[in-house]
């Protein structure tokens, strides 16, 4: 049995929001918020795979101390890096 496509956006977004370094989840989760949404199948493959690099890795993307691994130089990669989090207006 497969997920449907929304059941797997719930799911990838509540993993991006409670990977456990804060600065990653307000990152990722924010991301996630405001990207899923328009992701298809394939993309959402990229996101997930992004999702399994460790904490580290992805920090050092995000701070310009590393490039991303061939494997992981795409363009939701490139997205995600170039992601601002915007103050909610609520």
């Amino acid at each position: 049995m497969t997920d449907s496509i929304e059941t797997r956006r719930k799911r990838l977004r509540f993993r991006s929001w409670h990977r456990g370094m804060k600065e990653l989840d307000l990152l990722l989760g924010g991301f996630a918020d405001r990207e899923l949404g328009a992701m298809d199948e394939a993309e959402l493959d990229l996101f997930e795979a992004l999702l399994e690099v460790p904490e580290p890795a992805i920090y050092a993307w995000f701070t310009g101390q590393a490039a991303p691994a061939p494997e992981h130089d795409h363009e939701i990669t490139r997205r995600l890096i170039a992601f601002k989090i915007s103050p909610r207006t609520s």
